[in-house]
Parts: C-alpha cells; sequence; structure tokens
C-alpha cells in the first residue's frame, strides 16, 4: 500500500492566512515548512488513488504529488471518503468540478450536507454519491478494502446551532477509517474528541495509525492569544498530559505512529521544541505535506 500525505494541517493551514502566532510567521519566513490542509491519497498499485478526504488545497496537493492526468482528461483519483462534513474535508470537492468521474463514500449524514445547492456543480451522472455504513466494509477501489467506524466527536462547526454542543457523540458525524489492501492495515483518523478502550481495541493490529494531532494542550487556543476554544471544544483530544492521545495510546501494540490534521498553533512544528523531543521519545512522528509512507 502506498500513502501520500498530501495536507497535514488542520483547517486554516500553515501558515493561517489571518493569523501571526509563532509557527505561522516563522512558516511566512521559510523558518519551518509551511503545510496545507489535511488530505491522503492511498494506492496499492501506484495508478489508481482514493483520496481521504478532500482539503480546499487539493488542487495543489494533486500538482505537488504528481498524481496528474494520464492523458488529455481524467486523474488518477477514481474516489473520494469522507470523515466528516468539516469545511477544510469537504470543500475541496467543488475544486473537482471538471467533469472527470469519481465516486464520494460518506456516511449517511455527511452526504446529506452534500446535498446542499452548490455541490450541484458536481454533475451527478459522473459523480455519484456512495453511502457507507459503520462497520461494514466496501471496497472503493480495487484492492482496498475499507471499514468506516464511529469514534467520539462532533457535528461540523456550521451546523452547531447554540446552546451547548456535544463534542464527544458516537455516530454518523465523525468517523475514522481502517483501510487494508496488500496485507496491510492503516487507520485514519483526523480527528477524534477521546481515545475509548474500544478504540484502542480497533486500532491494536495497525501497520500505521495517521492519528488526529490538531493542539499539542487543551488550552492551547488560549496561552497562544489566537482563541477561546479548547481543543475539546473542538472536539480534538490534546496530545500531551495524563488523558492526551500520547498517554492514551502509548500500550496499544502498532507499527507506525503519525500525528496529522496539525494546528497551526501546536509547538510541535517547531524542530527544536521540546513538545517535538518529547513525541519523537514516544515513537511518535509528525506529519508534513509530500510524506509518502510504503507499507
Amino acid at each position: 500500500m502506498f500513502v501520500k500525505i498530501l495536507g497535514a494541517a488542520a483547517g486554516g493551514g500553515l501558515p493561517q492566512w489571518n493569523c501571526g502566532c509563532r509557527n505561522c510567521v516563522d512558516a511566512r519566513q521559510g523558518l519551518i515548512p509551511a503545510m496545507s490542509q489535511s488530505s491522503v491519497a492511498v494506492s496499492v498499485d501506484g495508478n489508481e488513488w482514493l483520496l481521504l478526504n478532500a482539503s480546499p488545497d487539493i488542487r495543489d496537493q494533486l500538482r505537488a504529488s504528481g498524481l496528474h492526468p494520464p492523458g488529455l482528461r481524467g486523474s488518477p483519483v477514481s474516489a473520494v471518503v469522507l470523515t466528516n462534513g468539516d469545511i477544510d474535508h469537504i470543500a475541496g470537492l467543488l475544486v473537482l468540478r471538471e467533469s472527470t468521474p469519481f465516486a464520494i463514500h460518506a456516511t449517511l449524514a455527511t452526504l446529506a450536507i452534500l446535498d446542499q445547492p452548490v455541490f450541484g456543480v458536481l454533475n451527478p451522472d459522473l459523480v455519484r454519491h456512495r453511502p457507507i455504513g459503520l462497520d461494514r466494509p466496501f471496497a472503493p477501489l480495487p484492492g482496498l478494502r475499507v471499514t468506516a467506524f464511529a469514534v467520539p466527536g462532533k457535528v461540523a462547526l456550521f451546523l452547531e446551532q447554540g446552546g451547548e454542543v456535544e463534542t464527544d457523540l458516537i455516530g454518523e458525524q465523525t468517523i475514522g477509517l481502517r483501510i487494508e489492501g496488500g496485507g496491510r492495515r492503516l487507520f485514519y483518523i483526523p480527528g477524534c474528541a477521546r481515545v475509548t478502550p474500544d478504540l484502542c481495541d480497533r486500532i491494536a493490529d495497525a501497520d500505521l495509525l495517521l492519528f488526529d494531532g490538531t493542539v499539542w494542550s487543551d488550552d492551547e487556543m488560549s496561552r497562544t492569544g489566537t482563541g477561546a476554544k479548547t481543543g475539546a471544544r473542538m472536539g480534538h483530544i490534546a496530545m500531551s498530559g495524563p488523558g492526551g492521545s500520547i498517554a492514551a495510546l502509548a500500550g496499544v501494540p502498532l507499527g507506525q505512529r503519525v500525528f496529522i490534521h496539525i494546528n497551526n498553533t501546536n509547538p510541535v512544528l517547531q524542530p527544536a521544541a521540546a513538545e517535538r523531543a518529547m513525541i519523537r521519545a514516544a515513537g511518535w512522528h509528525v506529519a508534513h505535506d509530500g510524506m509518502e509512507l510504503a507499507l
């Protein structure tokens, strides 16, 4: 199985257009690498590819990754699987509107979001919606077997309707993916509010885990002066702390462990940061745009 990290950042990318935090300033100055919004491409033959989420940056990501048209018209991208309805995971679909066929696989809850009129620019005769059920394997491409499963999360930001918001719902609104191909197992979980015992059991045979690395600490936004929401309020578990993902997944037997969907405020983006050294010591890596992994 071949895995290309097309984009490794959370929504807004790095640098974020309206942010002057240290990481964004350093990225603009070329002191640390810039990153586009998270999306991943997977293939078993290197010719036909499956996209895991379609970020707003997908056009440039496809160009940079070498996923070019095989002829006058067309694309090596044959299908897209969506893990939720967040803007940074669905907006790229609007970029893929030039009448090339592909399939969109998503839960009914996420497909309902695509019923908005703007998504009508995707010709339904060419871009088919394929509903997927939780814990029901499907084959988006020959040689790839995908199983969606619920992880704790919340509805997309634009669907929040005042009052208290449940941030660790279990259902169709936020899913993880088990992807099997070539005898290998990849788990893709870019958004997760909490690590549960069930999740630990489910991912224990992973050759590669791509996991939510949005924030280092739950209060990171307030610490950096960039916002008031906690990681938990955004539906993302922190990396650090006794309840964080590093500690929660420490005892799970895994192959490669890679954090993805990194927020622009996260200190692990600084190569010399103590936090970066801490995740390396724990056996984790930080995804970056253009990262390629062969399983």
